[in-house]
């Protein structure tokens, strides 16, 4: 018999869970799976404890609360995911993951592989996805050739990359591993992935 509870406390499309090191092309992938999908993704708005910067319009680029709501809410519960960077709280509530249920899109959460640890103790049922590079060494040109990074800010995400890429591993954490090596065909079998819930949506959109 299944369980109605859990398809009942998230209604809607099955979201999808990004995960994987940074400079493994998930920023990439995304914005093609959205150019060719328009109207059928949509993005949960985090919450975070900083301040807005110049431009940032709140509800819309984040939620932005105090430290105290925020570790409230935690502990009540409302939170899929949290993390703390640079001395400041973030995460992703579940009502930010229903308003975009709500709509009949399919929420897209990049999230750390502790993030993903913790979605797995919840009733969210995404599709797990990891994006992965080929090599620790062409993770390190690509971050390399981006010049954006200062040499110990490099090291930390390369370590921080290792970890995730060893994490990837462990059997049943992910539905989907992709090891982007060639961009087309990792694309191609992130859509394979996703077209069950695509024509869901593109199937609810048209009746």
């Amino acid at each position: 018999m299944r369980d109605h509870t859990k398809e009942k406390a998230m209604a809607g499309p099955r979201p999808v869970v990004m995960s994987g090191p940074s400079g493994a092309g998930k920023s990439t992938l995304l914005k093609k799976l959205l150019k060719e999908f328009d109207g059928v993704f949509g993005f949960s708005v985090s919450h975070t404890t900083r301040n807005p910067r110049p431009g940032e319009e709140n509800g819309k680029d984040y939620h932005y609360v105090t430290r105290q709501a925020m570790q409230a809410a935690i502990a009540n519960g409302e939170f899929i995911e949290n993390a703390e960077f640079s001395g400041n709280m973030y995460g992703t509530s579940k009502a930010a993951v229903q308003a975009v249920q709500a709509q009949n899109l399919i929420c897209i959460l990049d999230i750390d592989m502790q993030g993903v640890k913790n979605i797995k103790r919840t009733d969210l049922n995404p599709i797990y996805v990891s994006i992965q590079p080929p090599s620790m060494e062409i993770l390190e040109k690509r971050l390399r050739d981006r010049k954006t990074e200062s040499e110990e800010s490099l090291q930390k995400r390369l370590h921080a990359a290792k970890v995730d890429m060893e994490i990837s591993k462990e059997p049943g954490l992910f539905d989907v591993v992709i090891v982007n090596d060639d961009l087309d065909l990792a694309y191609g079998k992130l859509k394979d992935a996703l077209l069950e819930e695509i024509g869901k949506v593109r199937g609810a959109n048209k009746s």
